[in-house]
């Protein structure tokens, strides 16, 4: 596999605004309820996407047939997901919710080869097994301090597993439309959907923002859900599900070391050794193969 040059544009402003935005997430949610931060990060998302499909004269239209697909997706892709990590980050250190959440690429190209009838490489298998290797070394410290928040830690782990399983039915989607018109709508069901959830579960907690919330809710709502997630969506449809995974594991190591440096997070040696196993992981995908060095 062979990356162009916008593709690669989009792993490297992907892996730089989804690994920054852990700590910042965390500051987002530090004296916040969780699931409304969130709803308000996609609702104030939404504008900055339909600015963006105005200025590509990207349609919005979706055939009414397509709908009830567009809602699984939606649920798989986004709304699980999103539920789930802003409460794992809510509870853990957000370096250690990041390498949950992406176990995600493992999820992936297992489900992939087990059902999606994804061929896998020894090298991908090789690197599979140094990204597992990586993540259980990355949560080696944080096993030692689960009292009171393992349901966090497992709510983590089953929105990856959903992730994984979502980024397969999109790629098999047979909803012919953009991916930004797909993305956009699949943003308003989860925006809808999350809202029910924070008026039944944290309406008694809302309160105005802090300035500090309001800077991690620009954050998300413009670089996060404005770009990265329709940027996402884009690679998911179009590389194959080995590579639009495995190639997005420095996100979670950009997210642990800028938790440690912009909110303290210790770092401990099982962080430094699994830098160099999530590289095998990358390497194992993207490095040309030895016959089509030779073409």
């Amino acid at each position: 596999m062979q990356l162009n040059r916008q593709q690669l544009f989009l792993l490297t402003f992907l892996t730089l605004i989804w690994g920054l935005n852990w700590p910042v997430m965390k500051l987002g949610v530090t004296g916040y309820p969780p699931l409304s931060f969130r709803a308000l990060c996609i609702w104030l998302g939404l504008p900055v996407m339909a600015l963006v499909m105005l200025a590509l004269k990207t349609p919005f239209w979706v055939p009414r047939e397509k709908y009830r697909e567009v809602f699984w997706l939606a649920m798989s892709n986004m709304l699980i997901w999103n539920v789930l990590i802003i409460l794992a980050v809510k509870n853990l250190s957000s370096g250690r919710s990041a390498i949950l959440g992406y176990t995600m690429p493992i999820f992936s190209a297992l489900l992939g080869a087990w059902f999606f009838g994804a061929g896998l490489k020894l090298r991908n298998w090789l690197g599979i097994t140094a990204a597992a290797l990586g993540v259980s070394l990355l949560l080696w410290y944080e096993l030692t301090h689960l009292s009171g928040r393992p349901v966090a830690v497992l709510g983590a782990l089953v929105a990856a597993a959903t992730w994984a399983f979502g980024t397969h039915r999109l790629r098999n989607t047979t909803v012919g439309v953009a991916t930004l018109t797909l993305s956009f709508w699949m943003t308003v069901i989860t925006a809808l959907l999350l809202s029910v959830l924070c008026v039944a579960l944290e309406y008694p907690q809302w309160q105005a923002p802090t300035p500090q919330t309001w800077v991690a809710i620009g954050y998300n709502a413009v670089l996060v859900f404005g770009f990265a997630q329709a940027a996402w969506l884009t690679l998911a449809r179009t590389l194959p599900p080995i590579a639009s995974t495995l190639s997005v594991m420095m996100i979670p190591i950009l997210g642990v070391f800028s938790g440690a440096l912009g909110l303290g997070e210790v770092l401990h040696w099982q962080d430094w050794a699994a830098v160099v196993l999530m590289v095998v992981a990358i390497a194992s995908v993207l490095a040309p193969s030895r016959a089509l060095a030779k073409a």
